[in-house]
């Protein structure tokens, strides 16, 4: 492990900090449906500064942090790809205005950022007084990526039903109708009213926790760094409202991403476990010895894989399985006109 020292913590929040701002001023400020080249400068800039911030992790704490601060964003952001599906049902099921979409995930994801760094904090102590807590994420991770591979694309159309959490809210907040322009309060007739405006940013916020439950054990398997893991968490979440607007209709091009993410979290689950193994204590478990019969992956091995895992989910994604779905599609269309006839 090595020390980060305050003055790193201090300029690392700060940026964070100016991000938000400058999305905030320069973009949900005055609402706009933002253009695909707009977003894709936005995104590309925002994945540069990651890559810059990353070049100083590697340059002030050594190339091993600066693997793990890799490996980690790489991760969050792969998984947070998959957050964008959600997105999509949600913002469809709240019917919001695109000129408004803007400000609705920026809201949502400093709610999901704040939550997030209170999760890394608890998952932290965790780590360091009960190191077997590792055998529990490497578990959950590995469970997960079952789910992940019995996932069916299809599942993407349905549409967004509300948790027991947004129908609590609803219940306890009188909400109007309609948008009243961007506001989330309104007053009528002496009394306050939440609009839907704010309760799709709730309802973003939610799910992008929901999927924090996923992320950040997968990331406690690559680095316990709470200051890598932060900043991988920020670098990816704050980058994720100009990915949506950037590949809003690529969404259903990455077919295979399921298989690519079930992927990297069972790599991920079973990298946990024998880190587990590792450090083990429980005596009912090989008498409370430590076991390193299997030798735990060094980051750099996890770096390549994880890359890996991508490149060829994305390429085969955007090749075979398009090809395979215009066929679908051309023979279902030629079933339809066949049943017309």
């Amino acid at each position: 492990m090595f020390d980060v020292p305050v003055w790193a913590w201090i300029a690392t929040i700060s940026l964070i900090v100016v991000m938000l701002v400058v999305d905030f001023v320069g973009h949900a400020r005055t609402p706009h449906a933002p253009t695909l080249k707009e977003s894709a400068w936005w995104s590309a800039a925002y994945v540069l500064l990651a890559v810059i911030f990353g070049g100083f992790v590697w340059w002030g704490l050594g190339g091993d942090a600066g693997q793990q601060y890799f490996a980690g964003y790489i991760t969050e952001k792969s998984l947070s790809v998959d957050n964008l599906f959600v997105f999509v049902l949600i913002m469809a099921a709240f019917k919001v205005p695109r000129i408004y979409q803007q400000k609705v995930l920026l809201i949502g994801i400093i709610i999901a950022l704040i939550m997030r760094v209170i999760f890394i904090l608890l998952g932290a102590a965790l780590v360091e007084n009960f190191s077997f807590i590792f055998y529990i994420f490497g578990a959950f991770l590995l469970y997960t990526a079952w789910v992940q591979l019995r996932h069916n694309s299809d599942d993407d159309d349905d549409e967004y039903e509300e948790g027991r959490f947004m129908r609590a809210v609803r219940k306890v907040l009188p909400t109007t109708d309609t948008y009243v322009e961007d506001k989330m309060f309104v007053r009528r007739n002496g009394k306050l009213f939440v609009t839907p405006m704010l309760m799709v940013m709730i309802a973003i916020g939610s799910a992008d926790l929901l999927f924090a439950v996923d992320s950040i054990p997968a990331i406690f398997g690559l680095t316990q760094s709470v200051f890598l893991i932060v900043a991988a968490n920020a670098f990816s979440l704050l980058g994720l409202r100009q990915l949506y607007f950037l590949i809003d209709g690529l969404l259903d091009k990455l077919v295979y991403l399921h298989y690519g993410l079930a992927a990297i979290l069972a790599f991920i689950g079973a990298k946990l476990v024998i880190h587990a193994m590792h450090t083990n204590e429980l005596p009912f478990i090989n008498g409370g010895e430590h076991i390193t019969i299997i030798p735990e992956v060094p980051i750099s091995v996890s770096l390549v894989v994880i890359l890996a895992i991508l490149t060829i989910t994305t390429v085969t994604s955007l090749t075979i399985g398009n090809r395979r779905a215009e066929r679908a599609a051309a023979l279902e269309d030629g079933a339809s006109e066949d049943k017309t006839i």
